[in-house]
């Protein structure tokens, strides 16, 4: 039993069934920032360097706000799925739990305080 391979062990023991899922989010999620990346950059960049009664006009239309909220939305889930994935590959332990952990906290932190900042600048 002891000179029994990796693979030997693993056999019957069945995957953890979430690597396909974390797989197509991720490509979707990168599918849409090839979309909105450059659409924010377009609108963001128009009103770059403006006087801030015109960038709160600009931002309290439609357009240039949703734009930036899904851009902020995507791109921090996005974040939080890749830096899940590199900490799972190359932590381990509790160090690995504390780390998934702080990054979640981390990226949803900074989604609340973007759309909270994008909100009130949109009202």
């Amino acid at each position: 039993m002891a000179f029994l391979t990796d693979r030997k062990r693993a056999d019957g023991m069945g995957s953890a069934k979430t690597g396909t899922e974390h797989f197509w989010h991720m490509q979707i999620s990168s599918v849409a920032l090839l979309i909105l990346v450059p659409l924010f950059i377009f609108t963001f960049g128009s009103i770059l360097g403006a006087p801030y009664d015109e960038v709160v006009a600009y931002f309290a239309r439609p357009f240039p706000a949703i734009i930036c909220a899904l851009t902020l939305i995507v791109g921090l889930v996005h974040f939080r799925n890749g830096a899940q994935v590199l900490i799972e590959d190359y932590v381990h332990g509790l160090a690995r739990k504390i780390c998934i952990i702080a990054v979640i906290c981390l990226s949803y932190g900074a989604l609340a305080t973007g759309l909270f900042a994008l909100i009130r600048l949109a009202l």
